[in-house]
């Protein structure tokens, strides 16, 4: 079932790639939603709306969880759900800049069965399906085998090295950062980084996706507790995410400071 829902997944996201690159970022019609949440545009509703109708028309016992569609509590009656991120990096998109990912993934019970993140730009669409591995363009991926967090590469945004989350100094990293919280998952699931951290509460929607590819290419993932990631949550968040090799992964939680919970 999880490969029959992978090509599902594939499909829509190579229709999605076709209908946002229709638009022109920095001209498309954008809005800013209220409570601070962010740009959307009107490439981000037309790719929801295809995408909402495709899958849940192919697969009508699906629940449905979207940046772009309001959510409702049905989601959680049912043993699957699709989470969706229509475009993910909605900023750099309006930019014109060309590292944003449409991120589509099916949940089961809590956990991600199937999953494509595809940079119609790039021309990048990384897959996964539990226990087939890990893709890119069709070819093996496999997560960096390093072994030492000091030195590795890892992206993360600036605010993640301020010194107070970490237990002693900052460690000593080659720091880089994407603005498509997908792409950074799927670049470490890649090995052309090491790492990838966030410490702020993360969407389901941003990271559902890259986290069964991450796993898929041997790498591990949490949250900033180093607990595992569930999905399909009441409200769709989790605490952060820690990315990596297992190595790194492990070296990671134990740099990083203490949180309650």
């Amino acid at each position: 079932m999880p490969a029959h829902d992978l090509q599902l997944l594939t499909d829509a996201a190579r229709q999605a790639g076709r209908i946002a690159t229709r638009y022109s970022g920095p001209t498309a019609k954008t809005w800013h939603k209220p409570g601070d949440l962010g740009p959307v545009t009107e490439a981000d509703l037309a790719v929801n709306a295809m995408l909402h109708d495709t899958l849940t028309a192919a697969r009508p016992t699906y629940g449905w969880l979207s940046e772009e569609t309001e959510d409702t509590t049905t989601r959680l009656t049912r043993d699957r759900v699709f989470i969706i991120d229509p475009i993910d990096g909605t900023r750099s998109f309006i930019e014109g800049a060309d590292t944003w990912a449409h991120s589509l993934a099916i949940a089961e019970h809590g956990q991600i069965i199937a999953a494509a993140v595809f940079l119609p730009l790039l021309d990048k669409l990384y897959t996964a399906a539990k226990g087939s591995g890990a893709f890119l363009n069709g070819e093996p991926i496999r997560a960096s085998a390093r072994t030492a967090l000091i030195g590795a590469s890892m992206l993360a945004a600036k605010p993640n090295y301020d010194a107070r989350n970490w237990r002693g100094p900052v460690p000593d990293v080659t720091r880089a950062y994407r603005p498509s919280l997908a792409y950074r998952l799927s670049l470490v699931a890649e090995g052309r980084y090491d790492a990838m951290l966030t410490l702020r509460d993360s969407w389901e929607w941003d990271i559902a996706a890259g986290d069964l590819i991450l796993q898929e290419a041997g790498a591990i993932t949490s949250d900033k507790r180093g607990h595992p990631l569930r999905f399909n949550n009441p409200r769709p968040m989790v605490k952060g995410v820690i990315a990596a090799g297992p190595a790194v992964h492990h070296d990671l939680t134990q740099h990083l400071a203490q949180w309650p919970g």
